[in-house]
């Protein structure tokens, strides 16, 4: 007997498994930034004394977000790749892949000995092991955003894009969590000797699930569609940066903010707060937290008013907001005062909120479906290195140069404006931007 799942006349899955997928792709990207996540507070926390311990602390710790960086320089290789596959393949099974070599990557860095152990082969194999987790998390995001986003039902197209980037925050929370009660159940000593790599072991086990259900997914009826009547790109790659190369650097562009937002909540102040500013680490720690709460519920709420306000309008405010919060966010933490520390992640949240939920609906609805996986991705991974992957590493170095937290802010508000200014100039382009929740839409040259 059949175990697909019952259709439409139209022959497409019905809403009640478009609500299945989108619940997938939620769950799995959600996995798959914990895993990415849990490196960045490594890197922010551990990394610098056991795996550079003859650095100084200054240069440790540039040292350590450097293999952060690593990264994201593995992102837009494993977009191209996964992109290829994922356009002349399909969807599902790229996801798959993504998501196996991520977790692989993750449970090595669990058990990888440190320098005391193995010398100069630790941080080697460290750089080594974020590039694998670079590649896996390179073809996440184009694929769980695109599988959401064609199964939708009509006009709910933003909506349901929104999902993976829900995954986004609700994977950070969940590394953060289980940092912080991982350094309160083992003691501070405990916690740097050892107890860091559990939640790093704890990702193979949620790999599992994530496998179990992606494993039950359709392939995206529109993909399927776009196969039957125009074929499959030989080098869907090419032909993107041929036919729609301006809508890869607006997409770029578009993703500066809420890379460059996220990995300043998620890293770089965890980093500044306990180390300049000399807060305890579970107070950083549990502030972060709250501001990735309302990161979470900011990013459900304007994905659910997407459909309806359009994400265009939602992401330009949000992105004028992302030019003047960063001042303000540093203005609060320089003070050392919990309560202010913690109203500017609240800050962070909200504007990371707005920016995420409808980044993906806009970049992803840029290009036309034969070509969208590798389209989304090379716009999305190429501007995450230059936005988020190389913000704590420009952070530090900013902060070293200058003396003053308020540099990085001017520095974070370009960031945004650009993003704020790339998404103006596609919906000039494309007039139906602003609706692109509604319908798929295809790029122009």
């Amino acid at each position: 007997m059949s175990t697909a799942p019952p259709r439409t006349d139209a022959g497409d899955p019905t809403p009640a498994h478009a609500r299945r997928v989108a619940r997938a792709t939620f769950i799995g990207t959600a996995i798959e930034w914990y895993d990415f996540n849990i490196y960045g507070a490594a890197a922010a926390l551990i990394f610098a004394p056991q795996f550079f311990p003859n650095f100084s602390p200054a240069a440790a710790t540039l040292a350590a977000f450097g293999t952060f960086a690593v990264g994201f320089i593995a992102r837009p290789v494993g977009g191209i790749v996964f992109g290829h596959f994922g356009d002349r393949l399909g969807r599902k099974q790229t996801l798959v892949a993504s998501l196996l070599l991520m977790g692989i990557g993750t449970f090595l860095i669990a058990v990888l000995p440190t320098y005391s152990a193995i010398g100069i082969a630790a941080p080697i194999l460290l750089v080594a092991l974020r590039f694998v987790q670079g590649l896996g998390v390179g073809g996440e995001w184009g694929g769980a955003v695109l599988m959401a986003m064609e199964h939708a039902p009509p006009g709910r197209r933003g909506w349901f894009s929104s999902f993976p980037q829900m995954g986004l925050p609700a994977g950070s929370l969940s590394a953060l969590v289980v940092f912080l009660v991982s350094s309160l159940a083992f003691g501070r000593e405990g916690f740097a000797a050892w107890g860091w790599r559990i939640p790093f072991v704890l990702s193979a086990l949620l790999v599992v699930v994530a496998l179990v259900i992606r494993l039950r997914l359709t392939e995206s009826p529109e993909f399927r569609a776009t196969q039957r009547t125009e074929g499959v790109r030989r080098l869907p790659v090419l032909e993107v940066l041929r036919t729609s190369p301006r809508n890869v650097v607006l997409g770029m562009g578009i993703t500066l903010a809420p890379s460059s937002f996220g990995y300043l909540l998620s890293v770089y102040l965890l980093s500044y707060g306990t180390g300049t500013v000399k807060l305890p680490q579970q107070t950083m720690l549990l502030t972060i937290i709250g501001g990735s709460v309302l990161y979470l519920a900011v990013t459900i709420t304007a994905g659910a008013l997407c459909d309806r306000v359009g994400p265009v309008r939602i992401f330009l405010l949000a992105s004028g907001l992302g030019v003047v919060v960063p001042f303000a966010v540093f203005g609060l933490m320089d003070t050392g005062a919990t309560p202010a520390v913690a109203v500017a992640m609240l800050l962070m949240g909200l504007v990371l909120g707005m920016l995420a939920a409808v980044q993906a609906i806009i970049v992803s609805g840029a290009f036309p479906t034969a070509v969208r996986y590798s389209g989304a991705s090379l716009s999305y991974q190429f501007g995450a290195v230059l936005g988020g992957g190389v913000t704590p590493l420009l952070a530090a170095t900013i902060l070293a140069a200058t003396g003053t937290s308020q540099a990085i802010a001017a520095y974070i508000g370009l960031l945004s404006l650009i993003s704020g200014l790339a998404v103006w100039r596609l919906a000039a382009r494309s007039p139906a931007a602003d609706e692109a929740a509604a319908a798929p839409v295809s790029a122009t040259a």
